[in-house]
């Protein structure tokens, strides 16, 4: 789910568009294939639910969204986040809340 990388996390997310709102609900796989479950109060049309991704991760990570980059699965439900400036502590610590 997580991994570092030279410039900061790597994060694994399964994202489960057109919730009620837009939270955290589990862990989707296992292994090395383990993603973050997220519910997205957007639906997947025209970007709405990556924005919305974007947007809540930003903001769970207390970074600005300019420090967030979906390096694949931009058309997929699964997909990778590159969280700039993060430690990979930092995230594990503020993902288990």
């Amino acid at each position: 789910m997580l991994r570092a990388v030279e410039n900061g996390v790597m994060l694994a997310v399964r994202a489960q568009p057109g919730a009620k709102k837009t939270t955290i609900v589990g862990v989707y796989g296992e292994g090395a294939s383990t993603q973050l479950k997220i519910a997205v109060q957007a639906p997947p049309v025209e970007g709405r639910a990556n924005e919305v991704l974007i947007a809540f991760l930003a903001d769970l990570i207390g970074v600005p969204k300019s420090r967030i980059e979906i390096v694949s699965g931009a058309m997929s439900r699964s997909k990778v986040f590159l969280l700039r400036g993060v430690s990979i502590e930092r995230a594990e610590q503020l993902l288990k809340q």
